[in-house]
């Protein structure tokens, strides 16, 4: 079936079943590895990307859930070659080890940005549960969403490409 999603500010039209999960079109047939590949259950949140402004796990998310709404991946993240704040935290405070976790907790960490623009570190530690990190930087995780959202003016904001001049 002849499915239309919007990824990283660009619009695909792609022959997919609509059942099969927003991972695996992402990986496969975008080409997007960044999103990885965890547990395949949602329990892990390697896979986090955002759809819409709402952070969820790819490997459940059926693509068919992608029509009619921006779907975000860590690689639409940066502008004009430069990081987005929270990927930049991310490497200044060194929340990052074997870097598996990382595109889903910074995906995780920028919903959260988009609507607690000051969170406190409770509330990032809540933001964060379904992401897992098994190489134990998670305070270090917690400072970077910190770091990120005292850098940004009113939080630490997505530009999901819309703007003019962008498909």
């Amino acid at each position: 079936m002849r499915i239309e999603i919007e990824v990283n500010g660009h619009r695909h039209a792609l022959d997919v079943d609509p059942a099969q999960s927003l991972l695996s079109v992402l990986r496969d047939d975008l080409g997007l590895t960044g999103t990885k590949y965890g547990c395949g259950e949602g329990q892990c949140g390697a896979c986090t990307v955002l759809l819409g402004q709402t952070a969820v796990h790819a490997c459940m998310t059926p693509v068919s859930a992608g029509v009619g709404s921006a779907v975000t991946t860590i690689e639409g993240l940066e502008r004009n070659g430069r990081l987005h704040p929270l990927q930049q935290a991310f490497i200044d405070e060194g929340a990052l080890q074997c870097g598996y976790c990382t595109p889903g907790m910074i995906m995780a960490g920028v919903a959260l940005l988009r609507t607690s623009p000051s969170p406190s570190p409770n509330e990032i530690a809540r933001a964060l549960q379904g992401n897992i990190c098994r190489c134990g930087t998670h305070s270090r995780i917690v400072s970077a969403v910190q770091r990120a959202a005292a850098a940004a003016p009113g939080g630490a904001q997505v530009d999901t490409g819309r703007e003019e001049g962008r498909t």
